[in-house]
């Protein structure tokens, strides 16, 4: 998905302020997260390595020097276990750096370095715009994880908008994707997982149905036609 990369900037510092609120009032960073196996603090070490991840990414944009995202998948699984157990205070600070860093970083982007083509460490190649839309869904989601007050429920519409959209594209594509028209009122519009679909329809509001094909929930607030369960959908990564 593209998007104007400066309107998400605003977007992106706007989460990130949510973010930090939340985070600043975490009291045990060693408690369970929302993910499987990790803790708060593996969630706020990894939200803060891939702030540095995508300043690499936008570097190698404006430079036109290859700067990796991670020097390997392996290492960047290790900083976020080696992260994970320092003191609360550490984390945040480190939070809070890492996504200055990355606000700096799209700052003085020159208009055409958006569009020169970048690679992430597990990913294919995309124009350096579409930086900001890969940030933008790990502040937002990952904010979730943390297990606290925020839930999908304080998405930004246009965030989860945007999201069902880009859902409906990536699953639609994937082997292991499931085949459904999302139907919910904020899109206006059927969103078709797959090519000519036609049922089961899954409707309900646009935020719980990212939540539920990001598997951020059971599926609560949607409804099958014709009736019956849910499909599975894949891990979202």
């Amino acid at each position: 998905m593209t998007a104007d990369p400066l309107g998400l900037s605003r977007d992106i510092d706007q989460a990130t302020a949510r973010l930090l609120t939340t985070a600043r009032g975490i009291d045990d960073a060693s408690a369970p997260s929302s993910l499987p196996g990790w803790s708060r603090g593996h969630v706020l070490t990894h939200i803060a390595r891939n702030a540095d991840g995508a300043v690499n990414l936008l570097t190698w944009a404006r430079t036109g020097v290859v700067t990796p995202q991670y020097s390997s998948w392996d290492a960047r699984v290790a900083a976020i276990e080696e992260g994970a157990g320092r003191p609360l205070s550490d984390q945040i600070e480190d939070l809070a750096q890492a996504c200055a860093r990355f606000a700096a970083a799209a700052e003085i982007m020159p208009a055409e370095a958006w569009s020169a083509t970048i690679r992430g460490t597990r990913g294919s190649e995309q124009p350096a715009a579409r930086v900001m839309w890969s940030r933008l869904k790990e502040v937002e989601i990952h904010h979730v994880d943390l297990g606290l007050a925020y839930s999908p429920d304080d998405w930004p519409e246009v965030f989860a908008l945007r999201m069902a959209h880009a859902l409906a594209g990536d699953l639609g594509k994937r082997t292991d994707g499931p085949r459904l028209v999302l139907r919910t009122p904020e899109a206006g519009r059927d969103l078709r997982l797959g090519e000519a679909v036609t049922s089961p329809v899954v409707s309900g509001p646009v935020r719980a149905a990212v939540a539920w094909l990001t598997g951020r929930s059971s599926g609560a607030g949607l409804t099958v036609e014709p009736p019956g369960s849910l499909p599975d959908v894949p891990v979202w990564s």
